[in-house]
């Protein structure tokens, strides 16, 4: 059996959109506060996040965060700061054809960008809600050209559940796939997901096992959900999270307009096991 280590460092990792987020992409309640006094107490705070890095990094400069890594596109990339620099450290990727063609077929009139290995976007229309500076507008064909680390498709007048029956009706078992609660379809590699990319950080960083805490509110957090709670640590689920959300994670905080990450974080300077919502 392996030694634990000494180090008492906690890894916090923090999903973005509303948990350290609102939906006017102002802070949660007590958030940046909250977030000092963790990283002061010594421990590790980062972000594990659907977004992109260029739609992530400006969150790490505004916490005031110095995390050797950070997860995004929903892990399919992890950025490492070397010597104040930030790298793309590690870069999954797929051939996105099979996956374009299925989806194309179904919804023809959707917005659909990839993200390259490079981190350049390509899409076929603008949507205010991506950050596409240095992105280049491309046919819908020519979004399969080359290897990508994410899909992502925006289909207006569709929603989660209708989001559900395409994926389920297309077969997409080939790659992984989360729904985001703007209600958006982001594909991933098969395999890949936030818990996969922080598992790959936590053995890099050589932290404690069971000094995780991860918080998040989408599908797309479950995978971080089940890793932190099979190496012993915590996984908080925001109180506005769905129903599959809450039941992925070891406990509830409250909704992210109420600052629930903010009463999850002060937990770990206090001692507590977990928090509980309505306290």
């Amino acid at each position: 059996m392996t030694a634990a280590s000494t180090d008492p460092r906690w890894l916090v990792a923090l999903d973005v959109d509303g948990t350290i987020l609102l939906p006017d992409e102002s802070m949660s309640p007590g958030v940046p506060e909250a977030v000092g006094r963790v990283r002061d107490a010594g421990h590790v705070v980062t972000i594990a996040t659907g977004r992109s890095w260029m739609a992530t990094h400006r969150y790490v400069d505004a916490l005031e965060i110095t995390p050797e890594f950070v997860v995004c596109s929903n892990g399919a990339v992890t950025m490492r700061r070397v010597d104040g620099e930030w790298t793309r450290w590690h870069v999954e990727t797929f051939d996105p054809r099979t996956v374009l063609n299925l989806l194309g077929d179904r919804l023809p009139e959707a917005r659909y960008m990839v993200e390259l290995a490079s981190g350049q976007r390509l899409y076929t229309a603008q949507l205010d809600d991506w950050t596409l500076d240095g992105g280049r507008q491309v046919s819908f064909d020519e979004l399969g050209e080359h290897p990508v680390s994410r899909v992502v498709v925006v289909s207006p007048g569709h929603d989660e559940e209708d989001f559900h029956r395409l994926v389920t009706e297309a077969g997409l078992n080939e790659v992984s796939y989360a729904i985001g609660w703007t209600a958006w379809l982001d594909i991933a590699p098969q395999g890949v997901d936030k818990g996969t990319t922080l598992a790959r950080v936590h053995a890099e960083l050589g932290m404690n096992p069971d000094q995780v805490l991860v918080a998040g509110d989408g599908r797309n957090d479950i995978g971080m959900f089940g890793w932190a709670l099979r190496v012993g640590g915590r996984a908080v689920a925001m109180g506005q999270a769905p129903d599959e959300v809450k039941d992925a994670g070891g406990e509830v905080t409250e909704d992210v307009a109420d600052g629930g990450l903010a009463l999850a974080l002060d937990t770990l300077l206090t001692g507590s096991p977990q928090v509980i919502a309505g306290e």
